[in-house]
């Protein structure tokens, strides 16, 4: 027991330095899980088969599942899993953990290191969180091998050290951040479910199956280019970036599906633009966005100022009502229509052209499209409150991960 220190934050009461215990002082077996291929042995429904893609940030997700049958079950009981044990992913995304819980009690695994038989009092919540922080992840790197494909052994977990406080102060860490976790999913779940309703509401509302009280007319078919111009940016080079220039430069990259607004917080800026360049290519509030490289049809709204667009992302300054050409693009006909249409090999490429002669159904009235666009407009607010909520849980998590531990 050596080089004894401290946290920068801590639980009132506690002031004892923390030692630092190999992980085969803490536990009486480091093993691998079952290796070897199950695949015979996989039904559609039967015993859960722990794998390594059911480990993720910290905690067992179900949302691929394999079973097992009963005969290679009961080839492993003496291999199975049990409530409290630690499982650390050996290969490919090595050294994520998870606490196995009581609802997983005797469960079979494969590809894993498994952590099991206490030598004394010791909250597995403590340490699994440990292994989440920057510092235990660094340790970890310098024990992976391999290059494409990184891998773990058991025999070096056993020598692998940690921070070791009492055990009442491990519980109260432990147990703070497994408060952190259930707020995080509950936030995720929340937040899921209203992505879900509302591409339902998308699906019904543009294929009329449901329609605000008072329209009955008949919807048109109209060509994107008829409702908005469809334009691009300007091939800026590498030479005309500075750091923490005026005006942000948008790409494609600035483009993503889970959000509903163009993301600001990445990419390179500019200071010095000509006046020609500032009024063809700086960005209007309420200005579309859409990806034309890579993963196409991706669409965004600007809400910022001091955007300047780039070459190769496609620009539709709406001449109707933005908002409802904005979630008209995003039903899904769309993006299907974009990637069908798409050519190129690695990375595919659509054309101003594609992009303008996108078709589909409008309603002829422009304030049926106003409420359609205020409606989804509101639930892409509420989406998105939601899904800062739980940006700043998981902010909030990091920053604890890092003051709590050593």
């Amino acid at each position: 027991m050596t080089d004894k220190t401290m946290p920068a934050l801590r639980f009132r009461g506690f002031y004892d330095a923390w030692e630092q215990r190999k992980l085969d002082t803490i536990f009486k077996k480091i093993r691998n899980a079952f290796v070897g291929t199950a695949t015979p042995y996989y039904v559609d429904r039967g015993h859960f088969y722990l794998e390594s893609n059911n480990i993720k940030n910290g905690q067992i997700n179900r949302d691929t599942e394999v079973f097992i049958n009963d005969v290679f079950y009961n080839q492993q009981t003496d291999k199975l899993l049990h409530t409290g044990d630690i499982v650390m992913v050996q290969s490919g995304h090595v050294g994520h953990t998870a606490v196995i819980p009581s609802e997983l009690n005797e469960t079979a695994a494969h590809a894993l290191i498994v952590f099991t038989n206490y030598k004394e009092a010791t909250d597995p919540f403590f340490l699994n969180y440990q292994f989440q922080t920057y510092k235990a992840k660094r340790k970890l790197e310098t024990i992976t091998t391999g290059n494409t494909i990184k891998h773990i052994l058991s025999s070096a977990m056993k020598e692998f050290f940690v921070d070791y406080p009492s055990f009442k102060e491990q519980k109260k860490i432990g147990s703070l951040f497994k408060q952190f976790d259930h707020l995080i999913t509950q936030n995720e779940h929340k937040t899921r479910l209203l992505k879900q309703l509302k591409q339902a509401y998308l699906q019904k509302i543009f294929n009329q199956e449901l329609r605000f009280a008072g329209f009955s007319d008949d919807w048109e078919e109209r060509k994107l280019g008829e409702l908005a111009s469809v334009l691009t940016g300007f091939p800026f080079k590498n030479e005309d970036f500075v750091a923490n220039g005026k005006y942000l430069v948008i790409t494609n990259g600035n483009i993503q599906n889970d959000s509903s607004v163009v993301d600001v917080l990445l990419g390179n800026s500019i200071d010095d633009i000509s006046d020609e360049i500032k009024e063809r290519y700086y960005l209007n509030k309420n200005d579309i966005l859409v990806t034309m490289d890579g993963t196409v049809g991706r669409t965004a709204k600007v809400v910022d100022d001091n955007l300047i667009l780039a070459q190769r992302v496609g620009r539709l300054v709406s001449n109707t009502n933005p908002e409802f050409v904005y979630q008209w693009l995003n039903h899904g006909s769309f993006f299907n229509e974009m990637t069908k249409v798409s050519h190129g090999g690695t990375i595919k490429h659509i054309s101003l052209n594609e992009i303008s002669n996108y078709r589909s159904t409008v309603p002829s009235n422009n304030i049926e499209q106003q409420k359609i666009g205020a409606f989804f407009k509101q639930l892409d607010i509420t989406i998105d409150l939601h899904q800062q909520k739980l940006d700043l849980l998981k902010k909030q998590k990091q920053a604890y991960l890092q003051k709590l531990f050593i």
